[in-house]
């Protein structure tokens, strides 16, 4: 049973690089995914994350002021529900390995292709 089409989902991307967060804007292709907002760190994210109420979230975890696994918990302490997409360096995998033991449910490694995210980022929404 199909229940017609599916509700356009708000999404926020947290990276300290302007570039990344830009990339990350440009590249997504999914029709029912809207930018709400992009945070260049932690603390900016979660005053962001409360203001925006985001569906999905697209998390660095090398960041100024608080980290992507402390804002990974703060945000699913705010709302258990929403989607975390980590997107860091491979070097960062025992990082990422706690991101989603502290509620993140996906990790995707830079560099990155437009493929790679929009994929990455339609496996987050297929467990919604």
């Amino acid at each position: 049973m199909d229940d017609g089409p599916k509700r356009s989902l708000k999404l926020m991307i947290v990276d300290d690089s302007n570039i990344i967060r830009r990339r990350i804007e440009r590249s997504q292709q999914i029709a029912r995914l809207e930018v709400v907002g992009a945070a260049s760190n932690g603390r900016e994210a979660v005053e962001l994350f409360r203001r925006t109420q985001p569906d999905v979230v697209t998390m660095d975890l090398t960041m100024p002021e608080m980290d992507g696994v402390e804002c990974v918990q703060e945000l699913v302490a705010i709302n258990s529900k929403v989607l975390i997409l980590v997107v860091s360096a491979l070097a960062d995998k025992a990082t990422a390995v706690d991101a989603i033991e502290k509620g993140a449910n996906g990790f995707l490694c830079k560099p990155f292709t437009d493929r790679q995210l929009n994929d990455a980022l339609e496996e987050l929404l297929s467990e919604a």
